[in-house]
């Protein structure tokens, strides 16, 4: 019988959402990643391993990285491919907007005489598919720099990869805030996910609340705090670190530079906290 185990891309920069974890939005109900598990896990998968720092306790998964971080979506197949051991593999986005269906076009054996089989919604979408592990792993043993930078093509592209043809509505991804707010039909209330933007109000509030200016609530710099410390460390550790920043900046003074230089320190012991 053919085994397959699955391999969950859940560690990219969020840069189109202002750093947002992606996986751990909510649509219907469940993070995107939570779903992405659950539809590989009932698609046949052994093994699920996600590519990303700890984002979820609660998971059954193994956590890996690529070293470095951020090396695109070849790098973090490429280091995912220690944890596995299955005949297939099964690769998917956490930003895949109905991976139970994804899944469902993925689950059946793949045909003799090819490496693999992806969906096709007029272009190849090389994260929602299912492949031979041994052609895969070949194929990355070629790469230079383990595959930092690489293109999805280049891992499969010289592989016999069969197209599933499915509408573009099947292949939605989360990209951007509206990208979101679609996939949850066009509300976003349901959710205490918001864009940047909805901070304004808030910030405001709390500068005329205690006798501050709006310069005084670096929002940018808090939230590309809580980005860096989510993702190298874990995410409840991002308002413990901000508000370790906030003391400390507080103690030295409490100027606008204070508080840079007391995110900054913070901020690079996150980045450091996988290798310490």
């Amino acid at each position: 019988m053919v085994t397959v185990d699955a391999i969950l891309l859940a560690g990219g920069r969020g840069s189109r959402v202002g750093g947002a974890v992606k996986p751990l939005f909510e649509v219907g109900g469940a993070t995107l990643l939570s779903a992405a598990v659950t539809a590989v896990r009932r698609a046949g998968a052994r093994r699920v391993v996600v590519v990303a720092p700890v984002l979820d306790e609660a998971l059954d998964v193994t956590w890996v990285r690529e070293d470095p971080p951020y090396g695109g979506p070849v790098a973090a197949v490429v280091a995912a491919l220690r944890e596995v051991d299955a005949d297939d593999l099964y690769v998917l986005a956490c930003d895949t907007v109905a991976p139970a269906d994804v899944m469902s076009r993925l689950a059946a054996p793949l045909a003799p005489g090819v490496d693999g089989m992806c969906l096709d919604d007029g272009r190849r979408q090389w994260l929602m598919g299912r492949y031979r592990a041994a052609a895969v792993r070949e194929a990355a043993s070629t790469l230079p720099a383990a595959g930092r930078d690489a293109s999805m093509r280049a891992l499969l592209g010289g592989l016999e990869v069969a197209s599933i043809a499915v509408d573009a509505d099947l292949t939605r991804d989360v990209d951007t805030w509206d990208d979101l707010r679609e996939a949850r039909g066009g509300a976003m209330t349901e959710s205490r996910t918001l864009p940047p933007e909805a901070l304004d109000d808030w910030s405001a509030a709390l500068a005329q609340r205690f006798g501050l200016t709006r310069g005084d609530i670096p929002v940018s710099l808090i939230l590309d705090l809580a980005r860096d410390v989510a993702n190298g460390v874990a995410r409840p550790a991002a308002p413990l670190s901000a508000f370790v920043a906030g003391l400390v900046a507080g103690r030295a003074g409490g100027s606008p530079a204070d508080t840079e230089k007391a995110v900054a320190a913070v901020v690079e012991m996150a980045r450091d906290w996988e290798n310490r």
